[in-house]
């Protein structure tokens, strides 16, 4: 799989320089993509990703997965299959410029019990160690501060259950052990983390 993906990546590297940068993605994502996923890439939606701050390879990995059908998903297989390498690459790159956008004002504050549990488990299951101190990520790597906590808690149980494929098997061996109770721990405390300011992704 990953060879494949790394294929469909650079069989269209060209189209970096010539659509994504000159709006042409720009205006597809406006319209194929920002009805859900939002505008600046931070959806409102119930179980909608938000897409702010994610870098170009973790992003052309999960259009792969969905147009190949590994990922379940009606309505982003259903955009996704009508891709071609170079959308999968254009889509991507103009993704990857989308800087991360913190989240709207909580209305209560963190439990703080939940959040000190939280750190515990992310230090205990090596979180850190993947996904960075800020936990931005990189690369394959998605970043997930901040993500909405309906995401996590379904990806952790997705990866646990083994219904979530990954790029590679280090999510499903990560949580596959982990409670599900504290796997909602996990979501909890990445959805509000605590760290610095939000910065864009590496280009």
């Amino acid at each position: 799989m990953a060879a494949m993906i790394m294929a469909a990546a650079a069989s269209s590297a060209g189209a970096q320089g010539t659509q994504a940068t000159k709006g042409g993605y720009a205006q597809r994502y406006a319209e194929l993509c920002a009805s859900c996923h939002g505008a600046n890439g931070r959806s409102d939606m119930a179980g909608t990703p938000v897409l702010a701050g994610q870098h170009s390879f973790y992003a052309i990995t999960q259009l792969y997965l969905f147009r190949e059908g590994r990922r379940d998903n009606p309505a982003m297989t259903a955009v996704a299959k009508t891709m071609k390498d170079e959308d999968l690459r254009g889509f991507s790159d103009f993704i990857a410029t989308l800087p991360a956008v913190p989240p709207p004002p909580p209305a209560a504050p963190a439990d703080a019990a939940r959040m000190a549990r939280g750190q515990v488990l992310a230090q205990e299951h090596r979180c850190l160690l993947c996904h960075g101190a800020d936990l931005s990520g990189g690369q394959q790597v998605p970043r997930i501060a901040q993500q909405h906590e309906d995401y996590l808690q379904l990806s952790l149980q997705g990866f646990r259950t083994g219904k979530r494929p990954g790029y590679t098997q280090a999510m499903g061996e990560a949580v596959g052990r982990v409670p599900p109770e504290d796997l909602d721990t996990l979501a909890y405390y990445v959805a509000r983390f605590p760290g610095a300011a939000p910065k864009p992704p590496p280009k």
